[in-house]
């Protein structure tokens, strides 16, 4: 089977659109009608006017795509997407952390669930979290799940203490010290591109620390030719397309997030044509989650 040609026919006639994660195998990108961060993939949610969002990601960004468009069907093609670091933290666990620290505003990543973002003042990406944190004009803030983003913020404003939850992105943390080291020694002329989420360390070593889009535009606007790129494989796969006459190096070879290739063509196919992994989301859970994350989409409109 054309999987490709079969999803094509089916978005027609079910008047389907498909948002892709750049973390996302490649070869999804053909049957994509958006692909990019978590923020961007928001923005396109929110503004979707299809009746189904297919969102092939991992599971909190199709809770979102469902937050920000309640009335579309939102299908996550394969239920296997979780995220390591969404999970490390819950209603309980986020009880406690805002006990410890009173009346201090939380901010929460993206990369948690509707039911931690029902306890949370504002939601944000990579992409914003330094606006959505000043935005709040507070000089304390918690910061959850991650950790080494969340001090990465307090590192750009200075005059915020972001205290954090102790939480981290599993494939970003396999980046040492040791691996911009080496690859300092073997492409001494060359830009190292970093994610924030990586550790505090690697991050200072970094020429340029960044969100998954804002790496690749300081990829595809650089003079540069040459670029070690420390964040997932689906980056490197995608500025390697896309700028074929410039060179990507992967930072290392197992910097694989697998929850995010855990989606294939067969899934979307399958989940498109049967309407299947439908994302649904209790009453009580949903509304005050909604506040959360519309909150960031108006402070970085």
């Amino acid at each position: 089977m054309n999987y490709i040609d079969e999803i094509k026919k089916l978005k027609k006639e079910k008047n389907a659109i498909i948002l892709t994660h750049c973390y996302q195998s490649v070869e999804l990108d053909e049957i994509s009608d958006y692909v990019g961060d978590s923020f961007y993939l928001s923005k396109k949610a929110r503004e979707a006017d299809a009746d189904i969002i297919v969102f092939a990601g991992v599971h909190f960004m199709a809770q979102s795509a469902k937050l920000l468009n309640p009335n579309k069907k939102v299908l996550l093609p394969n239920l296997n997407s979780g995220c390591f670091m969404a999970d490390m933290i819950g209603v309980k666990e986020l009880r406690q952390f805002r006990m410890q620290h009173p009346n201090v505003p939380a901010v929460c990543y993206i990369n948690s669930t509707a039911e931690v973002k029902t306890e949370c003042d504002i939601c944000c990406t990579s992409s914003n979290a330094v606006d959505v944190v000043k935005s709040l004009g507070a000089k304390e803030i918690l910061f959850l799940p991650d950790a080494y983003l969340g001090k990465w913020v307090e590192k750009k404003l200075n005059d915020v203490r972001v205290i954090t939850y102790n939480g981290f992105c599993p494939t970003h943390l396999k980046i040492r010290v040791e691996d911009i080291e080496n690859a300092r020694k073997v492409y001494p002329h060359t830009k190292i591109l970093a994610h924030p989420e990586c550790h505090t360390e690697v991050s200072k070593l970094a020429d340029f620390v960044g969100s998954t889009k804002e790496i690749m535009a300081y990829a595809a606007k650089s003079l540069d030719k040459q670029f070690v790129i420390a964040t997932e494989k689906g980056v490197v796969d995608r500025l390697k397309r896309d700028y074929p006459q410039k060179e990507f190096i992967l930072i290392r070879d197992d910097i694989v997030c697998q929850n995010m290739k855990w989606n294939s063509l067969e899934d979307v196919y399958n989940a498109l044509r049967n309407e299947e992994h439908e994302i649904n989301i209790k009453k009580d859970i949903f509304d005050n989650a909604k506040k959360c994350i519309d909150k960031m989409i108006e402070v970085c409109k």
